[in-house]
């Protein structure tokens, strides 16, 4: 305490500390994450509610952390060296959470020249909170469950498929649980439950979103189709019986590259179909933009999923 010239008592400021500096960032991450994410990003609150969820918590926790400290700004708070080691660990994990929620900031849906020019057929979109249903125009007996890849917004894969949905196959596009589909990897199976009127399954996936869906053929054999896009199986399905197995690539994808597509060969059916996709990449299976780590298309976008789409639609009008 001091006195003014008034005679007045005051408090005298007091120093913060290194560890009252380090919650004031925690508050603050945990708030500007949440409002990045939330208000920056549509494929946020368009995506599964898991995410967003997990964002309101972390911004009710900076905010109600912020308003503790400015309360407490004058108040001193002796620790133990036990409880200061926990304490700074508790900020260090907070701060990992924040860089967390920032990694799974979703690869948003870019509209490309095949959205702009508008569908090929006559189809209906019906959404819900963990899926996209891409329904043609008349009764559909196949069906389609697509798991995106990691991160990626599951509105990105709606116009590469659109050409599946205009060859008479229903598509439904899984929204992944924080947009890794590892997470909930039997996903496909409440899809499934929910259109039976499709009496003929096939399942399929991006990047890792493959790997999910090979899971599910392998250990699900009412499935008779897997598609892969860029993508392979963890596990052999070489035993799998009754799965026809169709295998698209790019000859650029820096990701899932030609050498990792070709060991695949030895984990599919002998029958696998593989079409590559001459000069394309990665992020082309999708309308999300560039991916890190990608490689230089040699093809355009459009032509590129025109090709995709085509070989889809083939394999499925086959079953």
């Amino acid at each position: 305490m001091e006195t003014s010239p008034a005679g007045h008592t005051t408090a005298r400021p007091r120093n913060r500390t290194a560890l009252f500096w380090a919650s004031v960032a925690c508050a603050a991450a945990l708030l500007g994450v949440a409002v990045w994410m939330l208000a920056g990003n549509p494929a946020v609150l368009g995506g599964h509610p898991l995410l967003p969820g997990i964002l309101l918590a972390a911004a009710a926790a900076g905010a109600a952390w912020a308003v503790l400290l400015w309360r407490r700004r004058e108040v001193p708070r002796p620790r133990s060296r036990v409880r200061t080691i926990g304490a700074w660990a508790g900020r260090l994990a907070v701060l990992a959470l924040a860089a967390g929620l920032a990694w799974l900031n979703p690869f948003a849906y870019q509209p490309g020249p095949t959205a702009e020019a508008g569908p090929a057929s006559d189809f209906t979109v019906t959404e819900t909170d963990t899926t996209i249903t891409m329904s043609p125009d008349g009764a559909a007996t196949k069906g389609l469950v697509f798991y995106p890849g990691a991160r990626v917004d599951a509105r990105a894969y709606q116009d590469v498929l659109a050409p599946v949905v205009g060859a008479g196959c229903r598509v439904v596009i899984l929204k992944e649980p924080l947009g890794l589909s590892l997470l909930d990897g039997n996903q496909a199976r409440s899809a499934i439950e929910a259109n039976p009127g499709i009496t003929t399954w096939a399942v399929g996936g991006h990047s890792l979103g493959g790997v999910s869906a090979s899971s599910f053929a392998l250990n699900n054999t009412e499935v008779t189709g897997l598609v892969l896009y860029a993508s392979y199986p963890v596990g052999s399905l070489r035993g799998r019986t009754g799965l026809s197995v169709l295998s698209v690539s790019g000859t650029q994808d820096g990701l899932s590259t030609p050498e990792k597509i070709e060991a695949s060969r030895e984990l599919l059916p002998v029958d696998t179909e593989f079409v590559a996709v001459q000069g394309g990449v990665h992020a082309f299976f999708g309308d999300y933009g560039p991916q890190p780590g990608d490689g230089e298309p040699g093809i355009s976008r459009s032509s590129a999923q025109q090709q995709i789409g085509s070989a889809t639609a083939g394999f499925l009008g086959r079953f």
